[in-house]
């Protein structure tokens, strides 16, 4: 079966989703920052799958423009998440306000300094030559290619992506512990990058595992996100005490409310980790060797076809 016209389609989606949300990413509105940058992620992991084996196509180059956009909104998208907590925090009444109001303002200004790297480092990527560079991926996949092996790259990445979690989540235990538990996260986010591809390319379906790694980001990308703030709390309660109004007493409670809510959110985490290292396991025994294997039509349902073409010819 031809999987040209389905790869191409969603290639084209992550185009352009990319393209969509780049203009608002530079205009300055957050959604646009998070979801651009949720996009090149997306096309990172797709290119290099989609033109394994391919030829005439500038799939690398691609690769490293896509790479230079990610890293460019990467700068101010944490800042943008920690005002967004800043105001849901704002409306608990055991929040102390002037401490609250500190930390706002030490974050706005270093956003300010981000937003700034951020359109120095988007000007440095040529966007033209990317979608050149992207059109020639998807021209190369129009074309039929007997060394076309997207399956195999993609297989490969599965189960690559798959033992990486594993590792991480071994590594990490039940411990609260912030760096183990935000490399769960990024494995855990590549490895659902992967898994898209097999579940719209039809190589392999994998709802059910999808949605438990959405599970898991979730938790684990609010605990990232809390964590970033609570860095901040501890940065600005470190600094001279004319960067702050609210002393040092209104911080500290502050950064006992944010530590409760990491820690609520990683027992979440722990009570889905049984579930996650099952799914990693069964992605690199079973939903890998059914990406390399495609399932073929039944006997009955080709003759049926055959007979249907025999009948309709002149």
């Amino acid at each position: 079966m031809n999987r040209s016209p389905v790869l191409i389609r969603l290639l084209d989606r992550r185009t352009r989703a990319l393209k969509r949300h780049i203009p608002r990413a530079i205009a300055g509105d957050d959604v646009g920052v998070h979801q651009a940058r949720v996009a090149s992620r997306r096309l990172r992991e797709a290119v290099p799958v989609l033109s394994e084996g391919l030829h005439g196509s500038k799939a690398g180059k691609a690769q490293r423009k896509i790479r230079k956009l990610t890293q460019a909104l990467g700068t101010v998208r944490e800042l943008d998440v920690a005002l967004g907590l800043i105001d849901e925090l704002d409306a608990r009444q055991e929040v102390p306000k002037a401490a609250l109001a500190d930390v706002r303002a030490h974050v706005m200004s270093e956003r300010e300094d981000r937003r700034r790297v951020m359109h120095e480092r988007l000007e440095d990527v040529n966007r033209e030559k990317l979608e050149r560079r992207l059109q020639s991926v998807r021209d190369a996949l129009a074309a039929p290619s007997p060394d076309h092996a997207w399956r195999s790259a993609l297989a490969h990445r599965l189960v690559t992506g798959a033992r990486r979690l594993d590792h991480a989540i071994t590594k990490a235990g039940q411990i609260y512990a912030p760096e183990a538990l935000h490399q769960v996260r990024i494995a855990s986010k590549k490895l659902r990058y992967a898994l898209e591809i097999a579940d719209e390319s039809r190589a392999a379906r994998c709802t059910a595992d999808l949605r438990l790694m959405k599970r898991v980001q979730d938790a684990l990308g609010r605990l990232h996100d809390l964590q970033v703030l609570q860095h901040h709390v501890a940065e600005l309660d470190a600094a001279p005490i004319s960067r702050r109004a609210a002393g040092d007493p209104g911080l500290a409670v502050l950064a006992r409310v944010i530590e409760d809510d990491c820690r609520m959110l990683h027992a979440r985490y722990v009570a889905l980790m049984p579930a996650l290292q099952e799914a990693a396991t069964r992605i690199r025994r079973e939903i890998a060797v059914r990406v390399t294997a495609p399932r073929r039509r039944p006997a009955k349902m080709l003759l049926a076809a055959r007979r249907r073409t025999a009948g309709a010819a002149p």
